[in-house]
């Protein structure tokens, strides 16, 4: 039996960013997973917290020709209800930043993660399945599809929403639906994009269109299931034109690619992260809606917390409560961030006019006062922030009174 300190389930963008930051911090890593398809069309969003963490772990300088920075971020409210907020737009020079963030294809990341991986001296890759699981007080032991056993010190799991290591462990979820679908695409347009993000909040949801190298954008439209599968069996052409509408031609023509795609809104909690010798981060912990871009960014706090746990002094053993630490730094965040993104969805959907003035003047509130603005802006980057930062802002505030 092959042994090894830490096994990381599961080979998607968050399991291989684990297996690398795992493997640079000391410890002697197996990556159980299959290779990655090829032919994932879809986008990432990160915030300048991720990027820092992807550049300390030297990957970030491969991934910049492919990402486009996100220099402003601006809200539409797109309803014909009764109270409309005003149109608000968040600027990364106001919080002293080039970006918030960059976006980038996929697979452009996981190109570059299959290639870490592979040349990582500290990661042993198995790209069998898990096919069983022991959790023991001592140590867990993985049998693989192919036959082979592994045994791990401590297992992370990044096996997605029906994770087999949370399932072992006994750990349960909470479970939640929206009457809502996102259709995600990437599209050409005729005019600059100029680095903005624009999202229309319309009366089904989201509607988020973030940059791309050139004059190229993803979308990810939240919409009604029934309409949003209609509109995926239209002609490219137009779908475009119903694209270009929606955007109210801010972008001029619209050419949408090829690869339109359409997933139920769903959401998922477990009820821990982590216990004794496991660790759940990704979607194996927590799902939301594609909304705020905070999926990738919340799985990467996952793993900055880990490594913090697990590498902090990596010559000794891996701690049998190690699991337990890091449910207590994870839980927080992980609830904070989900419940904010579900009330966020939900506000969108209600017809119920207090919710709908609530949303409307927080909007306007966030429009009319920058140091807000900048407080809300810090902490959507990187969670604490924003409130670490007030005093600071309040001693600059005096100083310039006092000039």
């Amino acid at each position: 039996m092959k042994r090894f300190e830490v096994a990381v389930i599961g080979g998607g963008l968050a399991g291989m960013i684990a297996a690398i930051a795992l493997a640079r911090g000391g410890r002697n890593v197996a990556l159980v997973a299959p290779l990655a398809p090829k032919e994932d069309r879809r986008t990432t969003a990160l915030m300048d917290q991720s990027i820092r963490f992807l550049d300390r772990l030297a990957l970030w300088e491969k991934l910049r020709p492919a990402a486009a920075p996100l220099i402003s971020m601006r809200i539409v409210d797109g309803t014909d209800r009764l109270l409309r907020a005003p149109t608000t737009t968040f600027r990364a020079a106001e919080v002293g930043l080039d970006a918030f963030g960059y976006n980038f294809p996929n697979k452009a990341l996981t190109g570059i993660l299959e290639e870490a991986a592979a040349g990582e001296g500290n990661i042993t890759r198995f790209t069998d399945m898990a096919e069983s699981i022991d959790i023991s007080a001592e140590a867990v032991s993985i049998r693989l599809t192919g036959g082979e056993t592994l045994s791990a010190d401590f297992a992370v799991g990044a096996d997605g929403r029906s994770s087999k290591l949370r399932e072992t462990s006994g750990i349960t979820v909470r479970n939640w639906s929206y009457p809502q679908s996102a259709m995600v695409l990437n599209f050409a347009h005729s005019l600059p994009h100029q680095n903005i993000s624009t999202e229309f909040h319309t009366k089904h949801g989201p509607f988020t269109q973030v940059p791309l190298p050139g004059s190229r954008s993803s979308l990810v439209w939240v919409q009604d299931p029934a309409e949003a599968a209609s509109r995926a069996e239209l002609p490219l052409a137009e779908l475009g034109a119903l694209v270009e509408a929606r955007m109210q031609s801010m972008l001029g023509k619209v050419s949408v690619e090829d690869g339109v795609q359409v997933w139920p809104l769903s959401g998922m909690m477990a009820h821990r992260f982590g216990k004794e010798r496991i660790a759940l981060i990704g979607e194996a912990a927590h799902v939301f809606p594609p909304i705020g871009a905070q999926g990738l960014n919340l799985s990467l706090r996952d793993i900055m917390a880990l490594a913090d746990i697990l590498c902090d002094r990596a010559e000794l053993p891996v701690p049998a409560d190690a699991g337990e630490s890091f449910d207590g730094r994870r839980r927080a965040d992980i609830m904070t961030r989900t419940a904010s993104v579900d009330i966020l969805n939900r506000s969108l959907l209600s017809d119920f006019l207090p919710v709908q003035m609530l949303r409307a003047a927080g909007l306007h509130i966030l429009s009319a006062i920058p140091p807000l603005r900048n407080i809300v802006m810090r902490e959507g980057i990187e969670p604490g922030r924003g409130f670490r930062d007030i005093p600071d802002a309040l001693r600059e505030k005096l100083k310039l009174k006092k000039a």
